[in-house]
Formats: structure tokens, sequence, C-alpha cells
């Protein structure tokens, strides 16, 4: 049985995917921190092996993880150039025929062109895209010169039940959607058209799986773990409107005023790095090579976690 290690196996991404690689007869390991639950459950992580590293404290994480000798590794928790560069050369004396990376679409940074292709030059504009954007260079040319058989996958806005979504300002706070449940008036940035690429987490799993059951086509190749489209922040806040059945009231702020209104500096920092790379990012290459069928549409994965909101009591509405 071919043998795969799943690195954040509890996080977001492996609360799916790894249930999806044992239901695909995969013999799966899970790398966590401690011993806290999946965000979903299934009974199918009751055939997982765990491992409990913590790659920030141990110091032979690299190794311990290419001990298991898997055929597979899945690597969702990597987040600087030298922590990839360190499993790298951990796997390169192991058995491992595919490393799947996870990247994410910060990576691009701002885009001169939509819709935005995986491969190609990008821009990134924060320390995290930067770290990403290093590590995908550095898988690329291990791939070219040394023949390692890396896989790079990005993510957009990961969302589902369970945890907090990005919302129609483009930040995590959650008021916003109790004032459009409660009726009120929200007021975007700008004009509104800046987008998010929401997608579920199933979905990306969904391409993490496809990768490994298509490792040749996947070799070498960079790919978006996004839904079909991407929404702007006008036709989100709209949806939510229709969703909680209250009569839309949108304004419009230039973002130096609305920046000054806002009373959370860091919610104004994390809408200005949503909206300041805004995109559509293409997944036709995964379409092609690895039949990506991503189920649910941004909006749709709104009101999946939105419905989350009212069931934990987080969002009120009578």
């Amino acid at each position: 049985m071919t043998k795969v290690v799943v690195l954040g196996g509890a996080g977001h991404i492996g609360s799916y995917l790894v249930p999806m690689l044992v239901k695909a007869g995969y013999d799966v390991t899970s790398v966590t921190r401690g011993k806290h639950q999946p965000y979903v459950s299934d009974a199918a992580w009751n055939h997982v092996a765990h491992l409990y590293l913590d790659r920030q404290q141990d110091s032979e994480f690299a190794q311990k993880v290419a001990a298991v000798n898997a055929d597979i590794v899945i690597d969702l928790i990597s987040f600087t150039l030298e922590d990839t560069k360190k499993m790298v050369a951990a796997l390169k004396a192991t058995k491992l025929s595919h490393y799947v990376f996870c990247s994410s679409v910060w990576a691009h940074g701002r885009a001169e062109t939509l819709s935005v292709e995986p491969n190609g030059i990008k821009h990134p504009l924060d320390e995290y895209g930067k770290q990403k954007y290093a590590s995908e260079q550095y898988l690329k040319q291990e791939y070219r010169e040394n023949g390692f058989p890396g896989t790079v996958i990005m993510p957009g806005q990961i969302s589902g039940p369970g945890w907090t979504i990005i919302s129609p300002l483009a930040n995590e706070n959650t008021a916003v959607f109790q004032q459009i449940a409660d009726g009120q008036a929200i007021t975007l940035p700008n004009f509104g058209m800046e987008t998010l690429h929401l997608v579920h987490a199933s979905d990306v799993a969904q391409l993490f799986l496809k990768a490994v059951t298509h490792r040749n086509q996947a070799l070498g190749e960079s790919f978006h773990a996004v839904s079909a489209s991407s929404v702007t922040l006008y036709g989100y806040a709209q949806a939510m409107y229709r969703f909680f059945d209250t009569k839309p009231q949108i304004n419009f702020m230039p973002w130096d005023d609305w920046s000054q209104m806002i009373d959370s500096p860091a919610d104004v920092e994390k809408t200005y790095y949503h909206i300041a790379r805004s995109g559509q990012y293409s997944i036709a290459s995964a379409q092609k090579l690895l039949d990506y069928q991503p189920q649910y549409s941004p909006i749709e994965v709104a009101e999946i976690v939105v419905q989350s909101y009212l069931d934990r009591g987080i969002v009120k509405h009578a």
C-alpha cells in the first residue's frame, strides 16, 4: 500500500484531505503538533496513523518525517524557504516519489492581467507571500536540475464551516454579517469591485488528492486550488443581503476615508492585503491536467459558513 504523510493533517485542508486519501486506498500518517480534533469528523480517521511533532520547536522535524520513509509527502505547513529546504534535503534520502507543497495565491501579489496563470513571475506583497514564492522557485529549480518530484498547489481564501470566513469587507470581522442580518447599511471600500477568491476546504483537498492520483501530469507544475470564479466585494455583499432576506443598503467610500472610519488597524490591514491582490486565478491547467472539478462557488461557500455562524450563535437572525 502506498504510504502518504500529511504535514498539518488536522488543519483546514487536512481535515478533508486525510479521509479522502484513506478512502482512496492510501496508508496515511497525519503529522500534527498536538492531539486536537480535525474540523470535520469522519470514520476514516480510525484508519490513520498519527505522529505528533512541532515544526517550530523540534530541530529534527524534517528528519523525523523522513524516517517514516513515505512514498508521498503532502506539506501543508511550510511557511518559510528555510523549512522547505530542510524538508527537501531530508526527503532526498528516502523512497519519496512525490512532494506536494501548499503555497498560496498570496504569492502572486498584484496581478498585471486577469485571469492569473499559476506559473510565471509573481510580485508578492508581504513576507508570507514572499516566503511561499521563494519556496515555489526553489522547488521548480530542484525539479529541473535534480529531478526532485515536486508539485505546487496554491489555495485561495480557504473557507468552510467551523472557522472564520473573509467577509464582504475583506477581513475576518464577523460584525458585518450581523449588520446585514439586521438590515443595516454597510460601507465598502472604493467601489466594491475588488475581488475575493473564496474556496471550500474540501475543494482544496480535492485538488491535492488529484495531484497525488495524477502524479505524472502534476510533477514540476503549479496549480490554483480555487473555485471556478472569484467574487467582487459588492457581489458578495448583495448575496449576503439575499441570504438574510434583508434589503441591500450598500454604500461606498474612498480607501483613505474608509480606513479611517474602521476602528481596528488589524481589520484595515487585512482588508488592504486582500483587496490589493484582487485576482481571478485560472484553474484551466488543473482542469486539463488533473481533472479538477470544484464543487462550490464562492457564494455557496459563504452561505455554508454563514449558516454555521447562525448555528453557533455567532450571528443571530430572527
